[in-house]
């Protein structure tokens, strides 16, 4: 057997089981339309068979002149015919309620949440969960629509063996007509599989499209598309990428059209020559002319069945473009949190510090490690400065110690307990950080300010506190309403500079008064000189305040060297690898000292 042969079942497992969640999600929001999700179907599929026996007992009725049995019949298919009109509307008007209910409810912030509560950051930097995540975007409503088309697939196959069965009374060989009506849903779902795997294939220049669009339609992007000169070229490079992902999708559907048409002239064909045998056997005389209004009727209602039901699959067949993605990004959850199972408490005072023990870590799809075989100790209490060229690997030791990554080899210890055996929710409890690609968060300002300790967010005394040590009290008092003052132009505020933007990131970083370690990533990029070194000057201070309470450690990644040299250590990182350790002065003492090369460059630079 293939290994294609073998995923076909595993796939429609998970399918099954994807369903039956979502059928759960379903009784769990409203159980009464739930149920008539499955009522309406079964009384349709009972009014199309009466209606039909009802024709043919008027038709017979009437030629035997058996007036009150005609009357009763031809009533008896008049209330079937207005059943199916009247359950038909009330069938998609409960459905589309009780998917609007789920998707919105459920479905969509099950999605967020798993997207924003993982440990790490390695998912929103990987290209084939991008991908993934660009096709199931917004996607909820069809998601669990699958699961109700799903469900009509079943009642289609219901009523079509119901109508089967009544023409099989009338003469056993139009049962061929089911060879007939089965072979659409198998070509249409040929078709299906290949316009599901064009839509995987062309994600990524998707994706790309959309990126263009939005970028050639940012506010902030546009000053610089402008004076470059760059809109034209932004233009073709979009439509360029929408081309890309257009032609392949297009060819595609011209594949499963074919194959659609296929399906349809066989059961034409079939469902042709049906009803040429029931006719001839009625001018024999071996039916009545009931049995033909009969079969008319039945094999009418056949073709509507079958129509439905390559519609029907072919919805679920397209669905998979969604339930794939949405399957694989489950997993990779999944197996994501079982491998960050930390559950051991943070201490509570650091009392030996930090050691990262040959420590590598390469980014997915990276040809060279970002950090290759790093050990060093960071002592309790002690400012830690580090430098190096763009690429280092400075930030990603940052992230190493916030736990958004998991080494790919060694490890980090806290006070001799392994880092990733610490529970993350704890650990970063007693964490700070400011990030050179800082948050712009479109609250008000003190809001904006307290989302750095939850905890204390509406605390004015903490919140004043963390403003004054981002040295911002002059930015919120030329602020039209101070704290309260609401944030970014879309939504009726203040636009800020980007180095206003980096002070709030800044205060926000100093909400928590007594963390274990404080990251400070490039903090002050967007700030002029003097601002930079006052700010510099206030988080020393209060990294040797904290430090004399908890052994707190402070780790400052700069561009400017001048910054470093009240640091205790000094790392400076080359292509990934650590290659200094020591103070200011006993690095710029060493001969050819990478460290003093740089740190004199800078100077000279600074003195010119």
């Amino acid at each position: 057997m293939t290994e294609r042969a073998i995923e076909q079942p595993i796939r429609r497992r998970r399918y099954f089981s994807l369903w039956y969640e979502l059928l759960r999600l379903s009784w769990r929001r409203s159980p009464w339309l739930t149920s008539l999700q499955f009522v309406i179907p079964a009384l349709m599929v009972a009014s199309v068979a009466g209606n039909a026996l009802a024709l043919r007992g008027a038709v017979d009725a009437t030629l035997r002149g058996e007036v009150w049995p005609a009357v009763a019949c031809a009533a008896g298919a008049g209330l079937g015919g207005t059943m199916l009109i009247v359950l038909g509307a009330l069938d998609g008007n409960t459905a589309g309620i009780l998917i609007g209910k789920v998707a919105i409810l459920d479905v969509n912030p099950g999605l967020y949440r798993d997207i924003a509560t993982l440990e790490g950051l390695e998912h929103l930097e990987r290209t084939d969960y991008l991908d993934r995540l660009t096709v199931i975007r917004n996607s909820a409503w069809e998601l669990v629509l699958s699961l109700w088309t799903a469900v009509g697939v079943l009642f289609v196959v219901i009523e079509l063996v119901v109508t089967l069965f009544l023409l099989g009374t009338i003469n056993p060989w139009l049962l061929l007509l089911l060879v007939c009506a089965a072979l659409p849903l198998w070509f249409d779902q040929k078709g299906s599989n290949a316009i599901i795997r064009a839509e995987t294939a062309t994600a990524e220049p998707f994706r790309l499209q959309r990126r263009l669009f939005d970028l050639g339609t940012d506010g902030a992007a546009g000053k610089e598309i402008r004076v470059s000169g760059a809109g034209t070229e932004l233009a073709r490079r979009q439509a360029a990428a929408w081309d890309t992902a257009m032609a392949g999708r297009y060819r595609a559907r011209v594949v499963a059209a074919a194959w659609k048409l296929g399906g349809w002239t066989v059961f034409t064909l079939g469902f042709g020559a049906g009803l040429a045998l029931i006719v001839v056997q009625v001018v024999r005389g071996h039916s009545s002319a009931g049995d033909i209004v009969l079969a008319i009727t039945v094999a009418t209602s056949l073709r509507q069945s079958v129509f439905t039901g390559v519609n029907y699959t072919a919805n679920v067949a397209r669905a998979g473009r969604l339930i794939e993605p949405y399957l694989w990004m489950r997993d990779y959850t999944a197996s994501a949190r079982s491998e960050a199972a930390g559950t051991e408490s943070s201490p509570e005072v650091l009392r030996e510090g930090i050691t990262f023990e040959n420590v590598t870590y390469r980014y997915p799809g990276a040809r060279r490690p970002a950090l290759d075989d790093v050990s060093v100790h960071l002592p309790a209490g002690s400012v830690v400065a580090l430098v190096g060229e763009y690429g280092s690997g400075k930030t990603t030791l940052v992230k190493l110690l916030c736990k958004f990554y998991r080494p790919s080899g060694g490890r980090v210890l806290v006070d001799g307990v392994d880092l990733s055996t610490l529970d993350t929710e704890g650990w970063r409890a007693r964490s700070s950080a400011a990030f050179q690609d800082f948050g712009r968060f479109r609250t008000n300002f003190g809001q904006s300010v307290g989302l750095g300790d939850l905890p204390h967010a509406q605390d004015a005394q903490s919140v004043g506190r963390a403003v004054a040590a981002a040295d911002a009290e002059q930015l919120v008092g030329a602020l039209p309403d101070g704290l309260e003052t609401q944030l970014s132009r879309d939504f009726g505020g203040v636009d800020l500079s980007e180095g206003q933007w980096q002070k709030v990131a800044l205060a926000r970083a100093s909400m928590r008064p007594g963390p274990l370690l404080l990251m400070l990533d490039e903090p002050t990029a967007s700030l002029d000189a003097p601002s930079e070194q006052q700010i510099f000057e206030r988080y020393i201070a209060r990294a040797r305040e904290v430090a004399e309470r908890t052994g707190a450690i402070t780790v400052i990644v700069t561009h400017r060297f001048s910054t470093a040299t009240g640091a205790d250590l000094i790392l400076t990182l080359d292509k990934g690898r650590l290659i200094e350790a020591g103070t200011h002065d006993e690095l710029v003492s060493i001969p050819g000292s990478r460290y003093a090369d740089l740190y004199g460059i800078q100077a000279d630079a600074y003195s010119a």
